[in-house]
């Protein structure tokens, strides 16, 4: 994913069954402060077109 531009810490996987909500919960308020504190990616901003 670095290839791509996308820092490793911003991607996870987790099996999750479906009778785990509150598992499911926790992962993705874990995962949501892990990416905030990343701050943007900024591979991916778009920079203003330059006008002839």
């Amino acid at each position: 994913m670095e290839y791509m531009g996308v820092e490793a810490d911003r991607l996870h996987f987790s099996w999750i069954s479906s009778a785990e909500s509150t598992k499911f919960v926790q992962v993705v308020s874990e995962i949501t402060e892990k990416v905030k504190a990343l701050g943007p990616n900024t591979h991916y901003v778009k920079k203003e077109a330059k006008v002839a």
